[in-house]
């Protein structure tokens, strides 16, 4: 997500085998068990070939120019203009009705604006946005822009967050330590590749234990909390070989990452506080790194006293083992357990609302592809899921995880949208809404709905390159080249697995969704036990 997510190279690179089993209870005698399932990555999808297809002896078509435009709108007064849009973004109007409201002044998919969080924090909030399919992907093209300290966009967090290094997220594929320190992560997830089936498997049975005993008591079960402690506990665990709850830290690590998150991303949220309050305390000025120090260190301890095989190789790619520890921690912490932490509920939110018809054709598909293969839950076995597969990524269009993206134009160069061509000088900084990118209506019908098997069978497979939630299209893979998301397929492949074990374990659930800061708030209010 802009490097949202820990890394892991495409799932196309096969993992070695790797067993182990787990029991499941049953609670009725009438029912089948395809438990114990092995949980297994060893084996390789099946590949299937395409012919290639046969030269055309039809001219191509010719496209028709588009219309030159001067890119519309204005930034307004220096200070009045962007605390006037910070005020509209965040309470006035909303993230969506502003881009709306601004698209339809301008009847331009592509405009002028100033982007949060403006004075006092970031001094140069002008912004070319883009909020189309067509234009979005320029921001992905390391050619044509940099994407140097952009993570966060207008503004950079202060590096006492981060050991004071300029950790990967921020670095432009241009810069040395970019291609080292993309290499580590790729070698963390490879290096424990066998555990990540298994220990998803331990952690996510975990929650799903702890929410029916709230259900039972409570008769609903607030989902956030916990998939925050079974995301920490299975990235400790798989990634790192060790349970967080037989260290100091116990069960310390999801509290101890949303305070310094907090710290890093506060002039972007709304945490509901009163609006004038809000404004001047969260947007105008930055919070005090030294106030997370303390936390800060806690967490760092914990990294580098259970990560030294992976310490050892940054030392041999090049990196010193502080500036890798401090990499290591925003990798799992802020990019993979904050993707964990804001989808999984967005996505959960989506296949709730969609009701229990699509409950019932995911369980069924699921559970028979697990019962023909051995009762093993393998990434093999999961390619043979196209519902499974379509609904997660239907939510990673409808929703996506990171919503906005940034670069800034290295060149002079033309930028199109679907309706005109607008002329972009060096320099200027390129913003993208994702969310508007990915429910462009001329390239999915029915865009703003959730379309669950929007991406089966040929034609949704050709759809999947406007899926765009990792800093780049579904279809391309991260490399050392690029800012695309190192741990893009981790993403779904864990996600996957979410619903593989939910179906394997549930007939359907009901949920009520509220508000959070980062992502939905999900509450459930059933979940019925799957009758075999």
């Amino acid at each position: 997500m802009a490097s949202t997510s820990l890394s892991l190279p495409s799932l196309k690179l096969q993992f070695p085998s790797h067993k182990s089993s787990s029991s499941r209870k049953n609670s009725s005698s009438h029912r089948v068990s395809i438990r114990p399932i092995q949980a297994s990555v060893s084996e390789r999808p099946p590949y299937i070939s395409s012919p290639l297809p046969l030269p055309s002896s039809s001219p191509p078509v010719k496209q028709a120019k588009l219309p030159t435009r001067k890119v519309p709108g204005d930034y307004g007064l220096p200070l009045v203009g962007p605390w006037k849009d910070r005020l509209d973004y965040f309470y006035n109007q909303g993230k969506n009705e502003f881009f709306k409201s601004r698209i339809q002044k301008h009847q331009s998919t592509v405009f002028r604006t100033n982007m949060p969080p403006g004075p006092f924090i970031s001094f140069n909030p002008n912004v070319v946005v883009l909020l189309d399919g067509k234009s979005f992907p320029i921001l992905f093209d390391v050619s044509k822009v940099e994407k140097k300290d952009l993570f966060t966009g207008t503004f950079m967090p202060s590096t006492d967050l981060t050991g004071g290094y300029r950790v990967l997220s921020y670095l432009d594929p241009s810069e040395p330590n970019h291609a080292k320190l993309k290499k580590l992560m790729f070698y963390l997830l490879s290096s424990r590749r066998n555990e990540v089936i298994p220990e998803f498997h331990n952690s996510y049975s975990e929650l799903f234990e702890t929410l029916e005993n709230e259900l039972s008591t409570k008769g609903k079960a607030g989902l956030n909390a916990a998939n925050d402690q079974a995301a920490f506990n299975f990235l400790a665990r798989s990634l790192y070989g060790i349970n967080p709850q037989d260290t100091k830290l116990g069960t310390d690590g999801p509290k101890l990452i949303g305070k310094w998150v907090l710290f890093q991303l506060h002039p972007l949220l709304i945490l509901g506080l009163p609006k004038v309050l809000e404004d001047l305390v969260m947007h105008t000025f930055r919070l005090p790194p030294a106030l997370v120090k303390k936390d800060y260190q806690r967490l760092y301890n914990f990294f580098y006293e259970n990560s030294t095989s992976v310490l050892d190789e940054a030392e041999k790619i090049g990196i010193s083992r502080e500036e890798a520890c401090h990499n290591l921690l925003f990798a799992t912490c802020f990019n993979s357990f904050g993707g964990i932490k804001i989808f999984f509920p967005n996505m959960l939110k989506w296949i709730g609302r969609a009701g229990a018809k699509l409950h019932s054709q995911l369980a069924q598909e699921i559970r028979s592809v697990i019962s023909s293969n051995s009762g093993k839950v393998t990434m093999a076995a999961m390619e043979k899921m196209p519902l499974m597969k379509s609904v997660v990524y239907e939510s990673l269009r409808i929703e996506p995880p990171v919503a906005s993206q940034y670069g800034r134009a290295k060149h002079d160069m033309v930028i199109e949208s679907h309706d005109a061509s607008f002329e972009i000088k060096e320099g200027e900084l390129l913003y993208g809404f994702q969310p508007f990118a990915t429910k462009d209506p001329k390239i999915f019908d029915r865009s703003e709905e959730f379309v669950a098997d929007r991406f089966i069978g040929e034609e949704g497979e050709k759809l999947l390159k406007h899926v765009l939630w990792s800093n780049g299209s579904e279809t391309e893979n991260p490399s050392i080249n690029n800012k695309q998301c190192a741990g893009k397929d981790f993403v779904v492949l864990v996600s996957r697995l979410l619903l593989v074990e939910l179906f394997l374990r549930y007939d359907s659930f009901e949920i009520e969704v509220g508000a959070s800061p980062l992502g939905a708030a999900i509450t459930l209010t059933s979940l019925r036990r799957a009758s075999f």
